[in-house]
């Protein structure tokens, strides 16, 4: 046997508490590597999550702030698809904003820094859509089915970048094959889904449903096998 298959055997069989001890340094070092300006993105999005919290506590602004970023199940989809963007970096106006800019700043940082800028956003992206496709299905589906939700619930200002955060935590833990991180991830949205049933916890687990799709494609294309995942 090769040293790269060596190599590929034991990171499949090796424990949660090695995985942390490879997968983080290396995620560490990387970022210490490009320091603040190889996370140019990430920075620009925590500035963009507090000048969006500062201007929908305006009266003057919130209006503009909500027309602008704010997405609904109901709104026709062309409307949705152009407040996307925007709506990935919209706080929810009800909770802390500080817990959501330190999600943004570890996640999407070690994303940025270890995928690069444009893999991150479109990752980030495809799962916020993700989730209000979701979001959509739900409120046209019929109520009886597994997954239906009070069409009350399904009408709320759907934005923030939470959906974003899971999945990149998942595509990024796949590419550096840390298969129990990614496990531990997936469990958890699982879990938020049947324990506390609402729009976010099933957005969430949509958004990682998404990047698993990717990455199983991604496989696929590459001739199969986990380790194609993070070629």
């Amino acid at each position: 046997m090769g040293t790269g298959s060596a190599r590929s055997a034991d990171t499949r069989h090796r424990g949660p508490v090695a995985e942390a001890r490879q997968l983080f340094p290396d995620v560490w070092g990387r970022v210490r590597a490009g320091g603040l300006r190889g996370i140019p993105v990430t920075l620009a999005a925590c500035a963009g999550i507090l000048v969006l919290q500062l201007l929908q506590h305006r009266h003057a602004t919130t209006g503009w702030v909500d027309r602008l970023g704010a997405v609904y199940a109901n709104l026709p989809w062309w409307q949705a698809l152009l407040r996307t963007p925007l709506s990935l970096f919209l706080p929810d106006p009800e909770l802390p904003v500080w817990g959501l800019v330190l999600q943004v700043v570890v996640v999407f940082g070690i994303a940025e820094a270890t995928v690069g800028p444009r893999r991150m956003l479109a990752v980030a992206l495809l799962a916020t859509l993700a989730g209000t496709g979701f979001a959509r299905c739900c409120l046209w589906a019929d109520p009886r089915w597994p997954l239906a939700l009070p069409h009350a619930d399904l009408l709320v200002r759907d934005t923030g970048p939470s959906a974003a955060v899971v999945g990149l935590g998942v595509y990024v833990a796949l590419r550096h094959r840390a298969w129990w991180t990614a496990g531990a991830i997936v469990a958890a949205m699982v879990l938020e889904a049947v324990s506390i049933p609402n729009l976010a916890g099933y957005e969430h687990l949509a958004g990682v449903v998404l990047v698993l799709l990717l990455a199983a494609a991604r496989a696929m294309g590459r001739g199969g096998g986990a380790d194609s995942l993070a070629r």
